[in-house]
Parts: C-alpha cells; structure tokens; sequence
C-alpha cells in the first residue's frame, strides 16, 4: 500500500490566508448582512464584534490543536483526542460536514441573489449552474483550488475596501458617528437585537476553522495553521466592522434588510451609480465560498474514511487529480439539495447551530486535553487555559441565550 496516492503538501501561509478569508467573508458580509440589520438594525456591526470576540477563544484552541493534531477531519481529531470516544468523534465530523455543506448551500443561494440582478432568469437554473461547476473545480486538484480561491480573495477584499472608501468619500462625518452603532448598556431591547444578530454574525466567521483541514496539505502545519487562523479571524474582523458601519450609517435600514443583493446596494447609494462592478465583485465573492466549503468538507470526508470512522472508499485519493473524487462529489451533490430546498435565513442559522455544537466539543476536548496534562510537542501554539474555558462557555451562551430570551 505504499504507493496508494496521498494529498498533496502545496499550500504555502499566504494561500492559507486566502483560503480562510475567501470562506469567510464569502459567507459573512457580501451574503449576511442584510440579515443581520434586520435583526439589529443600526447596531449590526456591534453584532458582528461581540460574534468575533466570542470567536476568538475558540479561535485560541484551535491554534493550539492543530499544532498538537495537523491531520484533515481537525475537529473530529481534536475531539478523538480529547475524549477517545468513537461515537463523539463520528458527531463532530458529520457536523462540520453537515456544517460546511449548509454554509454553501447558503452563500451559493446569496451568490445566486446577486448573479440575477445582472442576468434574469430561473434561480433554479442557477444554483444547479453553479454549485455544478464549482464542484467540478474543487474535484481538479487543491492547488489548482486554493489558487484559484486566493485569486477570488484578493478581488472580494478590494471591492469591500471600495465600499468603506466611497462610505468615507460620500460622508466624512462617518467616523464621528461610529459610536453611534453600539447599543447604550440601558437599552434592553437594542441589547437583545444584537444578540440574536450575533448568531447570524457568528455566521459569517466561520472560515478560520476551516483552515485545519487542509493540514496535510499545508507546508510546516504545526507553525502555518496558528498564524493562518490568527491572521484570518483578525482581518475578517476589521474588514467585517467597517463594511456594516458604513451601511448602517449610509444606507436607509429597510432597504438594506429587504435587498437581496445588500452589497450592491450599498455601493449604489454611495456613488450613485449603477453598481456593476461590486455586483460582479459580491458573485465572485460568493462563488469562492462555495468551492472553499465544498474542498473542505470532502476533506473532513476523507479524513473520517481514513481513520476508519467512514468507510474507506471515502478516503481514495485520485491518482491524477490527488483529490478524494467521491467525496467531493457527494458534497456537490448535497449542497446543491440543500440551496434547492432552503431559505437563506434558515440555512445560516442551521450552519452557525452545527458549528457551535462542535465548537463546544473542541473547546471542551482541548480542556480535558490540558487537565490530563498531555504534553505539547515542540514549537507547538500553547493557549493558556482561560480560552478553552471562555470558548466553550461563549458557544453555549449563543447556543442557548436565544431560547432564554425568548
């Protein structure tokens, strides 16, 4: 069995970098923002901080994990690590499937919103349009993939960078009025808003995660993968604060909440011009979504049929493409179901209900991980104990806070 084909070490931190910025912000601003003003209203990018800094102790867990485990199926691996209980590691991996494919399906649904401001037709025809040829792109090689997907990056972060330009060209007075989206502590309601907001927020990070399943692909994971993860959430976080600030402060709220393609909106009312070029920026945004969660959820596949949790043909890599072909294709399948079937809305918020169960068992794996006083291998992140602590109870706090609230 020596000579049965294995992934490919290519990706470099850069590629890294873009790969969890494209997920991101693919999933985040340029498909969820809307959403989020209808919750929170004018506080929406305060939702979007609380949603990052709830973030940020998982985030440190992570890091530390996939120094100490930089295998594919991350999550499932951590949680194996943590717990050794079969049954806990086959949730954690049908989650992040699960999770990846909701996600996908959800920004493929976005992109779709957009690709039929510029080009009529029957949103049916486009979901299977594009969910089919992404998938036939990821099934191509992950170089070829992540390349691809770093290209897309560059071009979605200069077209949110020109929205917060024309914000500051249109009305300078933006920056004085900054304060003006947190919610006075006193206002219960505007509290609970960004709240509930924040779920949606929560959302539109998910990507940084994502990264750790490509570490048997990525060169000196043990060191890459905790820069990676850093670099994704902090940058996502700036770029994230200062689109929503500018669209709530610029844009009339209801229209922002009603539009299917908020993005262009936004940049049409800034320079009042017809917004072609950010709507095809927000296609390119969204269609890089999609392919970076359909490449990681068939890793997760792949890994899971390797370590025996899945049957193994799950985990045959493609001689030529070095890709697992099966199980791209079943994720390619289920995403396009799902977008078929499913409202935006519902979809997000499914994905952010997934992701918060399995955060919860990464954080609480990296916990028992410490108090057995397992020792980290060399040049290994180290967290200090605090962030698997606040992660795991920041995840249940957003798992649980709505049913509280209501």
């Amino acid at each position: 069995m020596t000579d049965t084909p294995k992934l490919r070490r290519v990706i470099t931190l850069p590629l890294l970098v873009f790969y969890g910025l494209g997920v991101t912000i693919g999933a985040g601003i340029y498909v969820l923002i809307g959403e989020t003003v209808a919750v929170a209203g004018v506080h929406a990018p305060a939702a979007f901080l609380l949603a990052s800094l709830i973030m940020a102790f998982s985030a440190g867990s992570f890091c530390e994990l996939s120094g100490r485990h930089p295998k594919s199926a991350g999550e499932a691996v951590y949680v194996e690590a943590g717990f050794a209980r079969p049954i806990l590691t086959l949730l954690t991996g049908a989650l992040i499937v699960a999770a990846a494919m909701v996600s996908a399906a959800a920004i493929a649904v976005g992109g779709a919103g957009y690709i039929m401001t510029v080009l009529p037709g029957s949103q049916t025809v486009i979901l299977i349009a594009i969910v089919l040829l992404l998938g036939l792109v990821a099934a191509w090689g992950i170089a070829e993939s992540v390349t691809f997907a770093a290209i897309f990056t560059i071009i979605e972060i200069l077209g949110l960078l020109a929205i917060v330009l024309a914000g500051l060209i249109a009305d300078p007075t933006i920056v004085s009025r900054l304060a003006d989206v947190f919610p006075p502590l006193s206002d219960t309601q505007a509290l609970n808003g960004v709240f509930m907001a924040s779920l949606l927020a929560f959302f539109a990070f998910i990507g940084f995660d994502d990264v750790v399943n490509l570490a048997e692909e990525t060169k000196d994971p043990t060191r890459t993968l905790p820069i990676g993860i850093i670099l994704t959430l902090v940058i996502a976080t700036v770029l994230y604060f200062g689109v929503s600030a500018v669209a709530v402060l610029s844009v009339p709220l209801d229209q922002l909440a009603a539009s299917t393609a908020p993005i262009s909106l936004i940049f049409g009312e800034l320079t009042n011009t017809r917004p072609i070029l950010i709507t095809a920026i927000a296609i390119v945004a969204t269609l890089n979504g999609v392919i970076i969660l359909i490449v990681m959820a068939s890793r997760v596949i792949y890994g899971l049929g390797r370590e025996g949790r899945l049957p193994d043909v799950l985990a045959r890599v493609h001689p030529f493409t070095r890709t697992p072909l099966l199980a791209t294709a079943l994720v390619t399948i289920a995403v396009l179901s799902l977008a078929l079937w499913f409202p935006l809305g519902v979809l997000a918020e499914r994905a952010t209900q997934a992701i918060l169960v399995v955060f919860t068992l990464v954080n609480a794996a990296l916990l028992q991980i410490k108090r057995r006083g397992d020792p980290a291998p060399p040049d290994v992140t180290v967290v200090p104990v605090i962030f698997p602590v606040l992660g795991l109870l920041g995840c249940l706090l957003m798992l649980f806070g709505p049913l509280i609230i209501e």
